[in-house]
């Protein structure tokens, strides 16, 4: 897109909110521009009669509902709007949005150009058109907020910096999004399961059966639940958690042989293998440079 149009400001912006952060970086990054631009975003406050409707728009659009409800149409599909409520639109998607006005919205959006834009967001579920309802959003409100913060500072990185930020909001979006397909799809809900348990007792579980056992599945289903939403196997997911938790030992002063035993190796010597295996230094590296940071 060559250019904004004759309306710019008003065009882009509704005047019906307040409390209003906005950042501006590239407002024509030409038609040719390959892959993603971000162009302006911010975070605004509706007005409790706060209502728009247009017919096109300048990019392609993310929003995102921190607080309050309300309601958008896109393309002529209704969609009710809460806390954690993400949807996207392009330049040639109807959009009606409106808050309840005993409820208003605060929200956040991004605007984004670039050939790539529209396939992005379908890759991250949120395609133009769609909206999806995210049960835990928190992290997705810290990254808005960060990718605000940034986008105001005047800076030659500042569009680097705002890029790799929608990125990892995209990614955030994802992962919230897949949490949530879960419920209701006994797969994944005993993969979680699965997962949860080695997450929360990984110094003290040591095979496959302990696993299965604990969590009422055939040793075979557990390593098939991994398999295809972890890419991985249950033991190897297992082994690096107690990596993790050795390595989050030694940094805070743990001697080798007492990281070995809290995650349930007798033999240091195995120990020190599997730990450079997963996290490509031995124990005694990571334990001998402790504080130096």
């Amino acid at each position: 897109m060559d250019k904004i149009g004759p309306r710019s400001a008003e065009a882009l912006l509704s005047k019906q909110v307040t409390g209003t952060r906005y950042f501006f970086l590239n407002l024509a990054p030409g038609i040719g521009s390959k892959g993603v631009v971000v162009t302006l975003g911010g975070r605004e406050r509706c007005n409790p009669d706060y209502e728009i409707r247009r017919r096109s728009y300048s990019y392609h659009c993310l929003e995102y509902v921190a607080e309050g409800a309300g309601e958008v149409e896109l393309d002529g599909e209704k969609h009710p709007l809460g806390p954690g409520s993400v949807f996207a639109y392009g330049p040639s998607t109807r959009c009606m949005m409106r808050t309840e006005p005993a409820r208003p919205m605060l929200k956040y959006f991004v605007c984004i150009a670039g050939a790539g834009a529209a396939g992005r967001l379908r890759r991250a579920g949120v395609g133009p058109g769609a909206v999806r309802a995210l049960a835990a959003h928190a992290e997705i409100r810290g990254v808005m907020d960060d990718l605000v913060r940034e986008g105001q500072r005047v800076s030659p990185l500042t569009g680097a910096i705002c890029a790799q930020l929608f990125e990892l909001l995209l990614l955030k979006i994802e992962d919230a999004a897949t949490s949530v397909s879960a419920q209701g799809d006994p797969a994944q809900e005993s993969f979680r399961r699965c997962k949860a348990l080695i997450d929360a007792e990984a110094e003290r579980l040591h095979t496959l059966r302990e696993i299965a056992q604990a969590t009422g599945l055939e040793e075979s289903s557990v390593c098939r639940l991994f398999r295809r939403y972890q890419d991985t196997s249950p033991y190897q997911y297992l082994l690096r958690r107690k990596m993790n938790l050795a390595a989050a030992f030694l940094v805070q002063g743990g001697l080798v042989k007492e990281a070995a035993q809290r995650v349930g190796f007798a033999d240091p010597y195995h120990f020190s293998r599997c730990f450079k295996a997963i996290h490509g230094v031995p124990p005694s590296e990571l334990s001998r440079h402790r504080g130096a940071v």
